[in-house]
């Protein structure tokens, strides 16, 4: 390798780490307000395990999820800004990684990963914060509103997860609920917190902003990338309307989200 060729890599590994630790810093950046009428342990005096109600939650236990509970907003919180949710995060996506390094491409460019994008690429923390930790009902506008701004930051594992299934030679598939008017916010966001080089952005052409329709929609356009050639050989997202249905892919993981609940 040639001078030259050292000095282009050595920056672009320089840029590389300093995008996923500038997205670390973006999320324990944001500030703490104290939350009025709640309680900032596990569980409330009554008894009510927040810990335990967050498990129930991640494993598909407790459904049809209105909001998180009252008593839960500071634990979620401290849960969502704290170093347990990158902890959590970095253990599914060290997992994923381990899993990618197994296959062996066919080579033939056919061999996807599907990434799902909102808080599981990107995340909308600071929105929450400013909305109750999922204990208010998302007003639908706001959010969307808040999306075409574009400046929300990436998930530092997540990041790194993406980084290396590129290297692995995996084509990547971000699948999301999002609207297709959305599509220009959502790469120009995307692009900006580092990712790139994707195969195709899927999003959705038709229908309500809400979460009726997710897991249809997905189970959907994922048929339609194995009946054009492609094999889905991971797939990723926070909801678990990113993970079943049809052609759910040969390994899923699941990333933690306690703010709210689609199936």
């Amino acid at each position: 390798m040639g001078a030259f060729s050292s000095i282009v890599l050595l920056v672009y590994v320089a840029a590389t780490l300093l995008s996923i630790s500038e997205g670390s810093e973006r999320i324990h950046s944001l500030i703490r307000q104290p939350v009025a009428g709640t309680v900032s342990a596990e569980s409330d005096p009554a008894g009510f395990s927040c810990l335990s109600w967050r498990f129930g939650v991640e494993t598909k236990n407790i459904r049809d999820l209105p909001t998180v509970p009252k008593v839960c907003q500071h634990y979620v919180a401290d849960y969502m800004l704290g170093d347990q949710f990158l902890q959590d995060s970095k253990v599914v996506t060290e997992e994923a990684f381990k899993y990618a390094k197994t296959v062996k491409l066919a080579g033939d460019g056919k061999d996807i990963w599907i990434l799902d994008v909102d808080d599981s690429l990107i995340t909308h923390v600071d929105f929450y914060a400013q909305n109750g930790f999922g204990t208010e009902i998302f007003d639908v506008t706001a959010l969307i509103n808040y999306l075409a701004q574009g400046i929300s930051p990436a998930l530092p594992e997540s990041l790194k997860l993406y980084r290396r299934l590129l290297r692995l030679g995996f084509k990547i598939v971000l699948l999301t609920g999002r609207m297709e008017p959305s599509r220009n916010f959502t790469e120009s966001n995307l692009k900006n917190v580092g990712y790139h080089s994707w195969e195709k952005l899927i999003l959705r052409e038709t229908g309500e902003w809400n979460d009726t329709t997710q897991r249809a929609h997905k189970s959907a356009e994922r048929r339609k990338l194995v009946e054009s050639g492609y094999r889905i050989i991971g797939n990723m997202g926070d909801q678990w309307c990113d993970l079943l249905g049809d052609y759910p892919g040969h390994r899923t993981f699941k990333l933690p989200n306690p703010v709210f609940y689609t199936e």
